[in-house]
């Protein structure tokens, strides 16, 4: 492949730059601010990022970054390796315990897309110094990027779908805007399993009641050793936000490092970006969901053959998608199967080390999130079933509306250089 000299630049920028020079730069070549202080219409046309710029941000957003470690020990279930990760792969970014329950959409004037890395076998192996090749990375990406559709996403930059301080600048033409979505539904199932595999079962908080049925699992929990519901449901949220957001802080050092503009940021409408804004003309990323008069909002569940959610009606029942989260732990390929490969000198006794759940801990585990669905209509209860908070957006800078109302440094050389080092 050949490479523009930006690449190589790129590759020598250092963290402490990056961490430094990190700023929103929003204006972007093709931009107007009507009116204000900042009014200013760009003289220049648009420019969509090039393939390579586009999958280089994707990738710092979330390629595979090889096998991750796991966690290795707990005294509760000593000698067993702990069994909470629910895939083999790494990614640029970090998620509790490994769950990995994130995807990752983007969208540019040519159409909506897909990172299907998720339960991805790690893209290359690293070298005896710790290093990946980054063409390998991106490589890898290219092969995981499936199209969904043509054209941007079906958000209009308008009020309510958009914040109106973002109605000038999002998802514009020229711009890439990528949206990391979480599954919260898997993600609470792997975190109440995380919980039992810790001596604790739920409580419902909210009806003042134990879970009907719980006492029959005093081997594995004491019915006493409780977390509430609300509390778990609203942690798990706060991992997932943090999953998703490092990823675009990843994507944000990347802009710096190759001189793009862009920011991150959630001023988009989550439940219009994921198709539930309740009017046909705004499809989103057209995600299915139910609504219900004793829910606040929308509960979007999953985009059917793409990403669904482990939770009815993806599921005929919670007992299905607890079998389908201890598939993904312990089938081939996942973190917990011996002829999956890894980063040890004996990966197969490592992935081997950890306990299969037992018949008795599914049925617990199914029976705490059946009683949440049945209980409340939906699964999570209290929080959506598929969750999306921050977008990363990247764009060519337009640096003469910076020359105009900023001091000397509102942009890095990289930004100075990038026209002519990309393009």
């Amino acid at each position: 492949m050949d490479l523009p000299t930006g690449f190589e630049r790129m590759m020598d920028f250092g963290l402490v730059e990056a961490l430094l020079g990190r700023r929103s730069r929003r204006f972007f070549r093709g931009a107007e601010i009507p009116d204000g202080v900042f009014a200013y219409k760009s003289k220049h046309a648009p420019v969509p990022l090039s393939d390579l710029e586009k999958l280089l941000v994707v990738a710092a957003c979330a390629g595979n970054t090889s096998w991750h470690h796991l966690i290795y020990r707990a005294g509760r279930y000593a000698p067993h390796l702990s069994n909470y990760a629910g895939a083999a792969g790494g990614r640029t970014f970090p998620s509790a315990a490994g769950f990995h329950t994130s995807m990752t959409f983007f969208t540019d004037d040519e159409g909506v897309y897909v990172l299907d890395n998720r339960d991805a076998p790690a893209s290359a192996d690293r070298d005896a110094e710790g290093k990946l090749n980054l063409e390998d990375v991106v490589h890898a990406l290219k092969t995981q990027a499936r199209k969904l559709q043509n054209g941007r996403v079906g958000l209009p930059c308008e009020v309510p779908y958009v914040e109106a301080h973002n109605t000038w600048v999002v998802n514009k033409p020229g711009t890439l805007l990528v949206i990391p979505v979480g599954d919260l539904s898997q993600h609470v199932l792997l975190a109440i399993c995380y919980m039992l595999q810790n001596g604790m079962v739920l409580t419902d908080d909210i009806h003042k009641r134990s879970i009907p049925g719980i006492e029959k699992y005093s081997r594995l929990a004491s019915p006493q050793s409780v977390w509430p519901i609300t509390f778990l449901e609203q942690w798990s949220m706060a991992e997932l936000t943090a999953e998703l957001s490092t990823s675009c802080y990843a994507g944000a050092l990347m802009l710096q490092a190759m001189g793009l503009g862009g920011w991150m940021f959630n001023g988009i409408d989550p439940f219009s970006m994921l198709g539930a804004s309740g009017n046909p003309a705004v499809p989103g990323l057209g995600f299915r969901y139910d609504t219900s008069e004793s829910w606040p909002y929308p509960n979007p569940t999953g985009l059917n053959g793409v990403m669904e959610g482990y939770c009815p009606p993806h599921y005929p029942d919670m007992r299905a998608a607890v079998e389908a989260v201890c598939n993904r732990k312990f089938s081939q390929g996942g973190p917990f199967h011996a002829e999956t490969p890894g980063p040890w000198k004996e990966s197969g006794k490592v992935r081997s080390a950890a306990e299969v759940h037992s018949e008795e801990f599914r049925e617990c585990l199914a029976l705490q999130a059946q009683y949440i669905y049945d209980t409340f209509g939906k699964f999570p209860g209290t929080v959506p079933s598929i969750f999306v908070i921050t977008y990363l957006q990247a764009h060519h800078l337009d640096l003469d509306f910076y020359d105009t109302f900023y001091k000397p440094g509102s942009y890095l050389k990289t930004h100075a250089d990038h026209m002519a080092n990309w393009h």
